[in-house]
């Protein structure tokens, strides 16, 4: 009887070992996995630089200005007061008013919205227009990549401001010639760089097949070539905007630019020249407010830039 009990013992002792052994067997036979967990999207802006979470933010208030200029701003921009000329700031104008007595807040949030309309029209027209003549150059080669080539290479050689004021010139200072010649004014630089993708993009044996199959050379350029150059222009356009914005705000400072009325921001700069001791909110307000929008899109422009550089993953 108790060698029975024994015997029963050292087989539960036998059955523990043997289950032990097998929770803790390891094969080590088959491939290693690898168990990656991805980050949520919160996590990814936490690990932003402090520059780029304030750029970031900087440019959504500045974007909610511009979109609801008529409710943010306290009074009609474009209504003088004589009796309230060049007053300091206070509860009724927090920016003070300007040499008509024309609230300053008000104005400058107008500013910036045609500031930035006029800037971003001419980014994107002018990257369409020098994405589409890219493409072409690329794909076609030959006699049209001549054309092109040489277009590129004369406008580079050309300063931009001197194509904008013989337009002008030519043309006058409406508020769509100033549009126009500003997206004319840059689309080389696209043109060049979308060209130089393109002759890269269609030795991939994917495009070479598809041309050989007989793909049209518009579903070529849709189909195959855009979605490789999505990252290219997006970069392209970023760091276009601040030299337009720039542009259009050296054009209006100089008179050339939007015409009264109408307010801008280096218009407003150059009206405030001549107030900077007695009234410098003036001309100071519309200065801080394109300082901090130039400075937030080089900012966030570099940074999208290094995202899609691949030599920093080699």
């Amino acid at each position: 009887m108790t060698r029975n009990i024994e015997s029963s013992k050292n087989d539960k002792k036998t059955q523990e070992t043997s289950s032990e052994s097998t929770v803790h067997y390891i094969d080590t036979t088959g491939p290693a996995k690898a168990y990656i967990r991805k980050k949520s999207f919160w996590a990814k802006v936490r690990d932003l630089r402090l520059s780029i979470k304030i750029s970031f933010l900087v440019l959504i208030v500045l974007a909610l200005m511009t979109i609801f200029a008529e409710w943010l701003a306290p009074h009609n921009p474009y209504e003088p007061n004589l009796q309230a000329r060049n007053n300091p700031p206070s509860l009724t104008h927090p920016l003070g008013t300007d040499y008509i007595g024309r609230d300053t807040l008000s104005r400058t949030i107008y500013a910036l919205r045609t500031s930035v309309g006029i800037a971003m029209t001419g980014v994107i027209v002018g990257t369409l227009l020098g994405a589409t003549l890219g493409i072409a150059a690329g794909l076609f080669k030959g006699i049209v990549d001549r054309v092109v080539s040489s277009l590129i290479d004369f406008f580079y050689a050309i300063p931009n401001i001197l194509i904008v004021l013989i337009g002008i010139a030519v043309f006058g200072t409406e508020t769509w010639v100033l549009i126009a010649l500003i997206s004319f004014a840059r689309w080389h630089s696209t043109a060049r760089v979308v060209r130089g993708q393109v002759y890269s993009l269609v030795t991939v044996p994917s495009v070479e097949a598809a041309i050989a199959l007989g793909s049209t050379y518009r579903r070529v350029a849709v189909k195959h070539l855009l979605p490789n150059l999505t990252s290219v222009l997006v970069v392209d356009m970023t760091m276009k905007f601040p030299a337009l914005i720039i542009l259009e705000s050296t054009l209006s400072f100089l008179g050339l630019g939007v015409q009264p009325p109408i307010a801008s921001l280096g218009a407003m700069i150059g009206d405030g020249r001549d107030y900077l001791i007695s009234a410098p909110l003036i001309a100071l307000s519309p200065s801080l407010f394109l300082v901090g929008l130039v400075m937030c899109f080089q900012i966030i422009g570099d940074w999208i830039r290094d995202l899609s550089d691949v030599r920093q993953f080699d």
